[in-house]
């Protein structure tokens, strides 16, 4: 059962003592399964009240998360309360501008705040993933070539059989060709980081210039490509080649330190994970839009093709996906679904 706004802000006040709440906005947010509110008092000072509605076990883990994050430097919001009983949380308020909101702006303004987004990944990339487990943190099960396989069959299923009517059988032969199996055993060779998981522009708030990541609940050990991917193939946001470009060589030389990385193999792990990541944010269009009622996110799914498109066509030929860009090529041609 959802609280009354009388019961937020009674909970907001006896949480929270020296901020006496007085206005309720709730705050819309996507295809989350949690409700977000502004708490405001009258002097103007604002906190966002989180009520988690229980649907997924990853959200319960936000605030222990988020404390840790702030221990290791990366700008995430400040835990202000929470209690347990109601799964309600208080946080540090970052504003309402995102990332997104800046899409439209010249180059010269999103550059520094993209750089700003980049120094902030790269603070988390660095976290060893056993230093989570140290300090005591339970993190989301890790990417490896099952999870890769299931987010492949996610995109089959809700994508591409339920948004676009492929058949049963042309699905199946996608998913047991050799090219996308290929794909997350290769994924799954490389040494994971820590990744946020749902990198994308409305998932970093900007204030003061400076970037600030939310929705990190889903963190877990993977490659830094595929936040990378998120962030630069977002199909919120059209990125310029050049630009992108650009972005990939600032990270890549916050990274100098490791000669390991060299540009090449960087780039190449950066397409073959952007591959990955838009079929997984098209399999979530599907699922979003059909089950949850989330219309709104049928407006993404051709970006997002878009995206993975030009994703596909960066690959190199070793790392070709034939049967998938042909299914993609005879979506463009035959699709009647209204996206």
């Amino acid at each position: 059962m959802m609280l009354t706004t009388d019961d937020l802000l009674r909970h907001t006040s006896a949480a929270l003592p020296d901020f006496q709440p007085n206005g309720v906005q709730p705050i819309e947010k996507g295809g989350s399964s949690r409700r977000f509110f502004r708490m405001t008092q009258s002097n103007g000072d604002s906190v966002i009240l989180v009520e988690d509605l229980g649907e997924k076990e990853e959200n319960s883990h936000y605030a222990t998360v988020a404390r840790f994050l702030n221990t290791q430097g990366v700008p995430v919001p400040r835990v202000l309360a929470e209690k347990h009983s109601l799964r309600l949380l208080w946080l540090e308020d970052m504003g309402e501008q995102d990332l997104w909101a800046s899409r439209n702006e010249p180059w010269d303004i999103r550059r520094p705040l993209y750089e700003s987004v980049l120094r902030g990944a790269a603070l988390l990339h660095r976290i060893r993933p056993e230093s989570a487990a140290e300090n005591g943190l339970k993190l989301q099960p890790g990417f490896d070539e099952r999870l890769y396989r299931w987010e492949q069959e996610y995109f089959a299923k809700y994508c591409l059989g339920e948004l676009f009517g492929i058949s049963d059988s042309k699905r199946t032969a996608l998913l047991r060709g050799e090219g996308l199996s290929h794909l997350a055993s290769n994924l799954a060779a490389h040494p994971p980081q820590l990744v946020h998981r749902d990198f994308q522009s409305q998932n970093i708030m900007i204030r003061d210039g400076s970037a600030w990541f939310i929705d990190f609940q889903g963190m877990r050990p993977g490659l830094m490509h595929y936040d990378l991917a998120s962030l630069l193939c977002d199909p919120y946001v059209t990125i310029p080649t050049g630009e992108r470009s650009s972005l990939l060589s600032f990270y890549h030389q916050l990274l100098a330190e490791d000669s390991a990385r060299d540009r090449e193999n960087f780039e190449r792990l950066f397409w073959q994970a952007a591959v990955q990541r838009l079929m997984q944010a098209l399999g979530a269009y599907g699922f979003l839009s059909i089950h949850k009622g989330k219309h709104a996110f049928r407006a993404h799914v051709a970006p997002a093709l878009e995206r993975l498109r030009e994703a596909m066509g960066q690959l190199p030929s070793d790392d070709r996906l034939d049967e998938l860009a042909a299914l993609l090529e005879n979506l463009k041609a035959s699709s009647t679904v209204e996206v």
